[in-house]
Formats: C-alpha cells, sequence, structure tokens
C-alpha cells in the first residue's frame, strides 16, 4: 500500500514543465503563419500593381492608327432639301367614245406607248350599217331635190307667162328649200356615222407606260363606263412636287424673278443614290398654315426612266453656290456641347483639337468658315479612341499629304 501511495507523487511535478514548452511552440507557429500571410499578400499586391502601371502607361507610348485627309479649297453648293413624290403630268383614263363590243386588245400591260398607236377594236359593224342607211337617204334627198328644182325652173317660166298663180311658184321654192335641208342632215348622218366608225378604232392619246387592263376582249364597253379600258401615265417629261420651309421662300422668288434657272437634284429615300437631274418649273400660291411650307414643283426629262409615279424621293433645290470655301469630311467634325471640333495632326505626329464654324454641307463634305485653312490634316477615321495630345499613327486611306501650317 505505501509503494502504491508514493508513485502517483513522483509524476505530477513533470507536468508543469513539459506544459510551458508546447505553448512556446503553438505561438511560434502562430507567429510563422502570420508572416507567411503577411509576405503573401505583399506579394499579391505588389504583382497587380505592376501590369496595371504597365497599363496606365501604355496608352502614353503607343500611337494611335488613324486616318487622316486634308482640308481643300473647293466650290460647294448651297441647297433646299424637301422631302417629296413623283408626279407624273398628264395621267388619262382611256375610255370608248362608243357603245359596243371589244373585239381586240392589241397591247401589252406596262407597255411603252407613242400617240397614235391603235389600243383597242370595237365591233364597227352596227355604225357601217347606220352609214349605208345615211348614204341612202341622202341618195333619195337629192334626187326629189333635184326633181323640185326642175319644176321650179317650169314655173318660174309659166310664171312669167302669166299662165299659173304666184303662189304656186312660192310653195315649189319653199319645197326646193326643204329638200335641200333635207340633204345638210343627211350629210350629217353620214358624217356622224363615219365618227362612229373612227372611235371604233381606240388609239393613244399621248405618249406614255399603260397600266393593267381594265376590260377584257369580248365584253360590252359603253361611253359611260367609270372605270374605262386603260391607264396610261406619262413618264417623259416628269415632274416632282416637295416642300421647303415658307422662311426659305424669299431666296427662291428672288432668283426666279431674277430668271436664274434653279437646277434640282432628286435622291433616292436615304438620299444616298441621284436619281436625277432637272429644273425648277414653279411655286405654288399658297403656303401650308399647318406645316408652315410651301410646295415647290420641279420637271425632270427623266429620259433614262429613273422616276416612277408616286415615288418618293428626297429633292434638292440649288440655290447658290460659295466659292473657294475650305472642305473638309463631314465625317472629320466632332461635337461638344461648348462647339463643334476637328483634330488635326500636327508635324509631331500627335493630335489637338480645333474647335471650328460649321457652313454648308454638300453630300459628304462639309464647308468650314472658321478654324480650318486649306492643307490642315484632320482626322476622319479613329476619332473616338483620340485625345489631346495623342500621338498617332497615319493609316492608308486618306489624303496623308503635308499640311501647310499647324
Amino acid at each position: 500500500m505505501t509503494s502504491t501511495q508514493k508513485a502517483p507523487k513522483n509524476d505530477v511535478p513533470e507536468r508543469p514543465r513539459s506544459a510551458p514548452v508546447r505553448r512556446r511552440w503553438w505561438i511560434g507557429l502562430l507567429v510563422l503563419c502570420l508572416l507567411a500571410i503577411g509576405a503573401y499578400a505583399l506579394l499579391s499586391k505588389w504583382g497587380r500593381a505592376q501590369p496595371r502601371a504597365a497599363r496606365q502607361e501604355a496608352p502614353a507610348a503607343r500611337a494611335l492608327p488613324v486616318v487622316a485627309v486634308a482640308a481643300k479649297r473647293a466650290d460647294i453648293g448651297v441647297y433646299l432639301a424637301g422631302l417629296g413624290s413623283v408626279t407624273p403630268l398628264n395621267t388619262i383614263t382611256v375610255k370608248s367614245r362608243v357603245d359596243g363590243q371589244l373585239m381586240e386588245v392589241p397591247f401589252r400591260e406596262g407597255q411603252i406607248v407613242r400617240e397614235g398607236d391603235v389600243l383597242a377594236e370595237i365591233d364597227p359593224r352596227p355604225f357601217q350599217v347606220q352609214l349605208t342607211q345615211a348614204e341612202g337617204q341622202m341618195a333619195r334627198d337629192q334626187a326629189l331635190l333635184k326633181n323640185a328644182q326642175l319644176d321650179l325652173q317650169r314655173y318660174r317660166v309659166l310664171v312669167a307667162q302669166d299662165s299659173i298663180a304666184k303662189q304656186q311658184l312660192d310653195t315649189q321654192e319653199s319645197l326646193v328649200r326643204q329638200y335641200e335641208g333635207a340633204i345638210k342632215v343627211d350629210q350629217g348622218q353620214i358624217d356622224s356615222a363615219k365618227l362612229q366608225l373612227i372611235y371604233c378604232h381606240i388609239t393613244v392619246p399621248i405618249s406614255g407606260r399603260l397600266g393593267l387592263r381594265l376590260v377584257d376582249p369580248g365584253n360590252i364597253v359603253h361611253a359611260t363606263d367609270a372605270n374605262g379600258l386603260v391607264v396610261i401615265t406619262q413618264l417623259q417629261p416628269i415632274a416632282v412636287v416637295f416642300a421647303i420651309p415658307e422662311d426659305s421662300l424669299p431666296q427662291v422668288l428672288a432668283k426666279l424673278k431674277a430668271g436664274a434657272r434653279l437646277p434640282v437634284e432628286a435622291y433616292d429615300r436615304e438620299g444616298r443614290q441621284k436619281l436625277a437631274v432637272g429644273s425648277l418649273l414653279t411655286v405654288d400660291n399658297q403656303i401650308d398654315p399647318s406645316t408652315g411650307t410651301v410646295r415647290l414643283k420641279a420637271v425632270f426629262p427623266n429620259e433614262d426612266n429613273g422616276l416612277f409615279p408616286n415615288q418618293f424621293v428626297n429633292a434638292h433645290l440649288l440655290l447658290d453656290v460659295k466659292r473657294g470655301a475650305t472642305v473638309v469630311p463631314t465625317a472629320a467634325i466632332q461635337r461638344s456641347p461648348q462647339s463643334a471640333f476637328v483634330y488635326v495632326v500636327k508635324a509631331d505626329q500627335t493630335v489637338a483639337m480645333r474647335p471650328v464654324t460649321i457652313g454648308v454641307s454638300q453630300g459628304d463634305e462639309t464647308s468650314i468658315n472658321a478654324g480650318l485653312v486649306p492643307g490642315d490634316l484632320v482626322v476622319t477615321n479613329g476619332v473616338e479612341r483620340l485625345r489631346e495630345g495623342a500621338r498617332v499613327e497615319l493609316q492608308a486611306g486618306g489624303d496623308n499629304s503635308p499640311r501647310k501650317s499647324n
């Protein structure tokens, strides 16, 4: 019992000596972990900062590719633009002038026809019968007139011999005049029948383009039919009716009063393709109060049939020509809240923002009233990446000739 009780007393003093050793070991391990984490964070931050700094310095060192064009001196037109539609000078609905059966329609739908061409044939036989009757009636009346004239000559001799009464001579003279009147009526009936026969041959009244056929052969047509046989639209020449603001009307009237011939260009719906060139014909006699515009009519030869009736077009009226203007591509002009500007390429291959005053535009070109001189090299492509003082590299696709001045 005594030996077993002393053994536990010998083990108790050793535990306090091993606990501080393990505690220091854990503390050291924790410090090493914290140092490793801190070193990793510093290295990661430094690694991210290097590419960012490189990226921030790259734009300043790399030249941006752009396309530049030199400003030039040229004449540019002052245009008035308006929306319009193509209007034929003449549109005719061909109708029959007599009643009868439509025998033949010798034309194709959409065909170009000339004045005098035959369009349709109506059965002429009823009118030939009328002509024969009228000619027979006239022959009968002519025979009666001739006999009455012979009797009149006899009565005049008898009256001179005092063989008959004067009243009988007057009656015979009246009968002769009646027959003469009947012959005139017969002649009118003959002419009417011949005219109906002419109307049986329906011809083209004006040169133009045929529409769709409205009546088929074999049908009975009447002079009172509303639809007619076919519609003819004149294509050469042809007109365009368009509108301009009322504020521009005095300038147009002044040009017309001076006898100037104002050219008009017709463009397609998108305003890119030129369809035809004509001249201003006239101005409407009143302003539309609902829109504040006035209508103008221009006439076009339309020899190539580039304009079609009721076609929508953009009309450009050339009002004046600005001589010797400084002209640049419209794509070079940029806009800011303060003003319009362009990027000018300097001799050291850097760009500078140059404020400009914009003039008139014609197609893809715009005149500059102030801010540029002919020869200045302006950027037309690649402007979205440029800043003041950015270095650029000129690419093919533009006029990269040296500038005359900075």
